[in-house]
């Protein structure tokens, strides 16, 4: 089975995985795009789980206030490197973690919860998509939610 130079591209488009590893999915996958994002995520599970053991000594302390100025997060968002830490994608991972604690008050622990843009997800997967695609641990190490 061949794959396409269009359907890794578009494969890389919705997923930010490499292209070489957008090709092995795909392969793997008989050029299915649905089965070979299945597999990406698989992968990028297995990834995290190997990475977890790694330390996390940089990051990122981000903040969000609402815009109604009632509800405010503070969080520590870590990982390896700080090339990591400066990179768009770790900075849209914190943005996307305050806005899951700004708009949650649940007793789910916070790792467990669903994500409020995609009820399918928990903030787990959606940590470990960017483990995936950042190729480092990363750890939610301490947030506080303040509200009026």
């Amino acid at each position: 089975m061949t794959v396409t130079i269009d359907q890794i591209k578009q494969l890389r488009e919705e997923t930010a995985v490499s292209v070489q590893d957008c090709k092995k999915a795909l392969l793997e996958a008989a050029g299915d795009l649905k089965k070979a994002k299945e597999i990406l995520k698989e992968w990028g599970r297995d990834l995290a789980v190997k990475k977890a053991g790694r330390g996390t000594e940089q990051g990122i302390i981000t903040s969000y206030i609402h815009p109604n100025k009632k509800i405010g997060v503070l969080l520590e968002l870590a990982c390896e490197t700080d090339f990591v830490a400066k990179s768009q994608d770790f900075q849209n991972l914190s943005h996307e973690l305050c806005l899951q604690l700004a708009a949650t008050r649940e007793e789910i622990p916070f790792l467990e919860q669903p994500w409020i843009k995609d009820q399918g997800k928990t903030i787990k997967d959606l940590v470990s998509d960017y483990i995936s695609k950042t190729g480092e641990n990363i750890v939610v190490k301490r947030f506080a939610r303040y509200e009026i």
